[in-house]
């Protein structure tokens, strides 16, 4: 299976990091194709709302900057993995322009081999994880109908072991 790995945390080594490389060390293990993006390291502007994509464009958008490499990556992935820090109760902002721009390809549906979805989330206070949740199960599960394999957070005594079994299962 390929899997995709949006990490929007601008921090290497913090909590955000190693969700996933506990994910990615155990679903390679498995014989699955990963392919990660420090979205905080790329130049991802923001969606303009031009509509270019859903007219001229034909599902393509307007602007070319580092988003063409996620959305190369995109059309042939089966699984799709969010992890973000939560700032004011919601994903970084780095992260929402990536999902912002994924109107353009994932807009009115998923592509035919995305299937699946995880999200990995990491915060100083246990309960801060509710406009994330919201976005996953409203966008993600609901709207574009992925199987949800889980939202996973840094408060959870053993998250990294929930993890491994999630990726363990794939």
């Amino acid at each position: 299976m390929k899997i995709l790995v949006l990490n929007g945390s601008p921090r290497p080594n913090g909590n955000t990091a190693k969700m996933v490389g506990v994910f990615r060390e155990v679903a390679e293990k498995n014989g699955h194709e990963v392919v990660c993006f420090n979205v905080c390291k790329m130049n991802i502007k923001g969606c303009l709302a031009c509509e270019y994509c859903h007219g001229k464009g034909q599902g393509t958008c307007v602007q070319k900057d580092d988003m063409q490499e996620i959305y190369k990556e995109l059309k042939d992935t089966e699984m799709l993995v969010l992890a973000a820090p939560i700032y004011y109760h919601g994903i970084s902002g780095q992260l929402k322009c990536v999902i912002d721009r994924f109107y353009s390809a994932l807009y009115p549906t998923a592509s035919e081999s995305l299937r699946k979805t995880a999200m990995f989330l990491s915060s100083g206070d246990p309960d801060m994880y509710d406009g994330a949740k919201f976005s996953y199960d409203g966008d993600f599960l609901g709207y574009l109908g992925l199987e949800g394999c889980g939202i996973f957070t840094n408060h959870d005594n053993d998250v990294f072991g929930k993890i491994r079994k999630m990726a363990d299962s794939l």
